[in-house]
């Protein structure tokens, strides 16, 4: 009864429960990381056309160069083209996130806290699906938003999508920053 007696270890990026996003984000976090970056956003978008976006930014939240996004797409696709986590032809973009960011990550409602954001959810609090406030901050989970009438609570898992609004104030923001 000869050979090994260790069980195969199976890796999930060939199909499994992971959607293509999640899978391409298992594969290239740890990359982005050990590189200086944080993943922000994974999407993939077209039908005929597939577009893969990768969304990063330093992890020291400086400014991201046109090389720094250049370097990402170098050391991703070199991954990607091993796991293939995505069926089919596509176009790779690495970007920054910009001023009016979105915010996908539970630790954007803390260090954001104090702008104004859009969330948009999957289902409709009390009647609502849209709001428009300032960030009051995360607690349990839940986003904390300060609207014209009142302080809403979202559960984070409900956000379809978020983002800061580009207005003076975050303008005013990112130009402190840069000095």
């Amino acid at each position: 009864m000869g050979g090994p007696s260790a069980r195969p270890f199976l890796i999930p990026f060939g199909g499994g429960d992971l959607d293509p996003t999640k899978r391409v984000e298992t594969i290239i976090t740890p990359t982005l990381q050990g590189m200086g970056f944080d993943l922000v956003r994974v999407s993939v978008s077209g039908a005929q056309r597939q577009t893969l976006q990768i969304m990063a930014e330093q992890l020291d939240h400086s400014t991201m160069t046109v090389e720094d996004c250049a370097a990402i797409s170098r050391s991703i696709s070199a991954l990607l083209d091993l796991e293939d986590p995505i069926k089919g032809r596509y176009t790779l973009e690495v970007s920054s996130p910009g001023l009016d960011r979105p915010l996908t990550r539970p630790k954007d409602y803390t260090r954001f806290a104090g702008l104004e954001a859009k969330i948009e959810l999957r289902h409709s609090i009390k009647g609502q699906r849209r709001f428009r406030g300032r960030i009051a901050g995360l607690t349990d989970d839940l986003v904390q938003l300060d609207t014209e009438d009142t302080r809403v609570a979202i559960p984070f898992a409900d956000i379809e999508r978020a983002k800061l609004i580009l207005n003076d104030e975050l303008l005013a923001l990112a130009s402190e920053t840069e000095h």
